[in-house]
């Protein structure tokens, strides 16, 4: 068995709520109880005599815990101690920030010092690639198996996306594209290229889009998605030639649910920034690597890019593929999405 098929098995069994383990170099092994997938008899089973709990940095600042010294490194998950007053509910509250308003107090709760913190950094990676909230309850017995850091690495390694199959595939604005899947092994996300006109000596206009199911199929006017990914066809097309990725980074890296989380938590005043940090997960969690590996694949390694995030530009470039120019893509706001586009602005330095 591969760590790849390791790694695929550990996230079935959190979202299962099955303990698993990670075990560090040098570290004694960090068993997990995914706290959103656990229920009273597994917590029980799992943790009969009291447990501590694992969360984010973000999450844990959330929670006014990053005072305490053992949780000062913003980039370090806190660990929570046993008390006799965290049970399983005390447990979901800690980590779904949609009760926060409900329960605002909560505790008190002392942090101890992280002993593992490799491990303990590798959990809160995973519970992004499952698209589980990152909290978990730790050391207790009988996980179903042992991963290690290294193989949650490998699991998103862009090295391993290969090109599966290409066909025409006439689009709306582009009749004559062709559209080509990636997939790795390891992983079920199959990322696609459009690629739009022919090749003619210059570098082709590259779009990177991120999957939104709520903005490109279902048409929300809470994001500009949609409208982008429909005029960056219109745009490629009149340039003659370029490519659009289409990346299954859904939520910025976060998955679905944990955006639909985010959503929720938009509603109770929060913006994107905020949302993203309250639920535990950086402001922006993709890697634009997998991008740079699906134009190498495509023999493209000098593009121009159609975008307004610079964040997009620098991940290319860091991968090897050179940006001759970024070429900007703004669309007008509507009513609904007009918070959403001044905080892209205003605090992820988006150039509107």
């Amino acid at each position: 068995m591969t760590a790849a098929r390791d790694v695929a098995r550990a996230i079935d069994a959190l979202r299962r709520g099955w303990p698993i383990a990670i075990q560090a170099p040098g570290e004694a092994p960090l068993t997990l109880l995914a706290v959103e997938t656990a229920d009273p008899v597994g917590l029980a089973a799992f943790a009969p005599d009291g447990f501590p709990l694992l969360i984010s940095s973000g999450r844990a600042a959330t929670l006014k815990l990053t005072n305490q010294l053992a949780a000062a490194d913003p980039d370090t998950p806190v660990v929570i101690e046993p008390a006799p007053w965290l049970d399983f509910n005390t447990a979901v509250a800690l980590a779904d920030p949609q009760f926060d308003l409900a329960t605002p107090l909560k505790g008190p709760f002392r942090t101890a010092a992280v002993t593992r913190p490799v491990a303990s950094l590798a959990a809160i990676r995973l519970a992004r690639i499952a698209g589980l909230l990152p909290a978990f309850v730790i050391d207790g017995a009988d996980p179903e198996l042992t991963i290690t850091p290294a193989g949650i690495d490998g699991h998103q390694d862009a090295g391993t996306l290969r090109l599966a199959t290409r066909a025409r595939l006439p689009v709306d604005g582009a009749e004559d594209a062709e559209i080509v899947a990636f997939r790795a092994a390891d992983s079920s996300d199959e990322h696609v290229a459009l690629l739009i006109g022919q090749p003619n000596g210059s570098p082709p206009l590259v779009r990177l889009h991120s999957e939104c199911l709520t903005g490109d199929v279902l048409g929300s006017l809470k994001c500009d998605c949609g409208p982008q990914l429909r005029a960056a066809i219109q745009a490629i097309r009149a340039n003659g030639w370029g490519i659009l990725l289409y990346l299954r980074q859904e939520g910025r890296g976060i998955g679905l649910v944990n955006k639909l989380r985010a959503y929720a938590l938009q509603d109770q005043g929060f913006d994107t920034v905020d949302a993203n940090t309250r639920l535990g997960f950086a402001v922006d969690a993709r890697d634009f690597g997998v991008a740079a590996r699906m134009l190498d694949l495509l023999g493209q390694r000098d593009v121009r890019l159609l975008t307004n995030n610079p964040a997009k530009v620098a991940g290319l470039e860091a991968a090897g593929v050179h940006v001759a120019e970024r070429v900007p893509h703004a669309l007008p706001p509507n009513p609904h999405n007009e918070r959403y586009l001044a905080t892209k602005r205003d605090r992820t330095g988006h150039q509107l």
